[in-house]
């Protein structure tokens, strides 16, 4: 939450009811007006999120403050970090996801917003769940706002992994420097058309979600677009209250000024809680409500387990009320690609034909795109969009130098649903090798891309050196249980003699026994081809070396995994890896 800022929400949208002041009185709960989707069939009731998994990405948002100076503000490494973390979370979950630079109004360095849209539902009707994901300079920001960020991620995996059937589309926002003012916010709502801006039908924003000795805030309580929130809070006795600390203080602020309705869930951050407060919900008072609130001691210790759990619960709650039916979408379509796969030479071309058909209701317009194309391959179509009862001709083009292998590629066909077809490419090999090495970025000087997974891992860190350059992975080191794990998906080309993977690995560790407490797997696929532990501890780096021969000819994920057991710690650094092929 941005400190110093006391602003009253002014909606500038015709037809829209005014949010209620910060210092407006109490008043009767508005019917749900259309804000609010009429549900004509019961909707299943939404799932618990599990609160220890979002206590995992506190965790891991903890140990990346840790590892970049002790902050995650918006324009350090560490910021960055939490955006590459949660951003491999979600395109792993099937989200499209978009990185969207602040290129006016953010302090200097300030990293991007992410944004997450899950590719289902009406995309005339979009419901938005926001947080701020930078913290103070001064702090890690795990309640501030770790745990509202964290809680959204959750509530995004959740939805991926139970796929529901969507009435409307979710799109899920983590902002960039919130604590300078708002300012990533505002830059994303500013960047929207007016068509864009009225298909968000409300935006809800989660901002210190799990103070120690909180409050149940909502902000503006008896607005139609807080009903759905208000009705899970309620349901369990907490008898919240407006969010009047907070008002213009976050990035529902930046949304309000355009127009859309919002709502939130908060649970206050300096403010002080009242006798009466104390009474109702337990705590302390005449006590701040976040006593670590923009101070380095808001770290995992810092946080409210009962009261996340309470809030992330509402978050789904919410999400299902407006977004998710169990009814079959009155207009539906189905796609194929025939033929389902083709056998091209480097530096030649295949077709097939993207075909549709209306399943029921009405035709509809239906978007078309491909991913999991490898370097040096290209996918079009013609036409880029089809009503749904016509087809589409996709070509796949190679380059010369693309690498023979079999490529799963996944089309996508989005309407007011959404439905996938595989085509799987083959590249015929030449017969011959050329030398190259393999791994992208295997120094990891350039950033976190290609890899994934925990790759807050990498970097420039404090209390560790590199191999060579000034960035490397370390994997490992926190002294209690947890795992970090980074991956790089790679196609050896057939044809060639012999893959060799090299890299460079330094282990220290406190564990004093020679037994195996912390280990470190090399995997290929789901193959591990070596384990090291605490038990290879060394002075300095040492290289090691494997045989991938035997997967010539295929793609694979090349994994580096590091699980520490509850006690002391290792710590695994990891720099210089290559995959060289002759």
């Amino acid at each position: 939450m941005v400190a110093g800022i006391s602003l009253v929400a002014t909606l500038g949208a015709a037809g829209l009811t005014a949010a209620p002041t910060a210092s407006a009185a109490p008043q009767a709960a508005p019917a749900p007006g259309p804000l609010v989707r009429a549900i004509s069939a019961p909707v299943a009731d939404a799932p618990d999120v599990d609160v220890t998994k979002v206590q995992a990405h506190l965790t891991e948002l903890n140990a990346i403050a840790s590892r970049n100076g002790g902050t995650r503000k918006s324009s350090g490494q560490g910021y960055r970090d939490s955006v590459a973390y949660v951003k491999n979370k979600l395109q792993a979950a099937g989200y499209t996801v978009t990185e969207q630079p602040c290129t006016s109004g953010c302090a200097t360095g300030a990293g991007p917003n992410l944004i997450a849209e899950w590719p289902q539902g009406d995309t005339a009707k979009v419901y938005m769940f926001g947080s701020h994901l930078d913290s103070v300079a001064a702090g890690p920001g795990i309640n501030d706002n770790g745990s509202g960020s964290a809680a959204l991620l959750e509530t995004a995996l959740t939805l991926a992994e139970h796929h529901p059937a969507m009435a409307a589309r979710v799109r899920f926002g983590w902002w960039t420097d919130e604590e300078q003012g708002l300012n990533g916010s505002d830059f994303y709502v500013n960047s929207l058309s007016s068509a864009e801006r009225t298909r968000i039908k409300a935006y809800y924003n989660f901002d210190m979600i799990a103070s120690t000795n909180g409050g149940y805030f909502i902000n503006h309580l008896t607005s139609a677009a807080a009903q759905p929130m208000k009705a899970y809070w309620d349901s369990l006795g907490l008898q919240p209250e407006e969010n009047t600390e907070g008002a213009g203080r976050s990035d529902d602020y930046s949304f309000e000024q355009a127009g859309i309705p919002t709502s939130g869930y908060a649970m206050g951050a300096s403010a002080r809680k009242t006798a009466a407060q104390a009474a109702k919900w337990g705590g302390t008072a005449n006590r701040a409500y976040d006593s670590c609130y923009h101070q380095s001691c808001d770290t995992t210790s810092n946080i409210n387990s009962t009261g996340l759990n309470r809030s992330v619960d509402g978050i789904a709650s919410t999400l299902w009320k407006l977004a998710v039916t169990d009814s079959t979408p009155a207009n539906d379509f189905s796609l194929s690609a025939s033929p389902a796969g083709g056998t091209v030479d480097p530096g030649t071309s295949a077709t097939t034909t993207i075909a549709t058909a209306t399943t029921s209701g009405s035709a509809q317009t239906v978007q078309l795109s491909a991913s999991g194309a490898p370097a040096g391959v290209t996918v079009s179509f013609s036409p880029g969009s089809v009503t749904s009862g016509n087809s589409s001709t996709m070509t796949v083009a190679t380059a010369a130098g693309t690498a023979p292998g079999s490529y799963p590629l996944t089309v996508t066909g989005t309407g007011s649903v959404t439905h996938t077809a595989t085509y799987t490419l083959t590249v015929r090999g030449t017969g011959s090798c050329s030398g190259q090495q393999l791994l992208t970025n295997g120094g990891f000087e350039t950033g976190t891309s290609p890899w994934t997974g925990d790759t807050g891992a990498i970097g420039s860190h404090a209390g560790q050196s590199a191999h060579s350059g000034s960035r490397f992975a370390w994997l490992g080191g926190y002294g209690y249980s947890a795992t970090d794990s980074i991956a790089q998906t790679v196609t050896v080309p057939a044809g060639c003699a012999k893959a060799t993977l090299t890299y460079w690995l330094h282990i220290d560790t406190d564990e004093t026994d020679r037994v195996a407490y912390d280990t470190f797997k090399v995997k290929a696929g789901s193959t591990t081809l070596t384990t090291l532990s605490n038990t290879d501890a060394a002075s300095g780096y040492v290289q090691r070396t494997l045989d991938l021969t035997p997967y010539i000819g295929q793609r694979i994920a090349l994994t580096f995994t590091a699980t520490e057991d509850s006690g002391l710690q290792t710590s695994f650094v990891l720099d210089d890896a290559a995959l060289q092929v002759n």
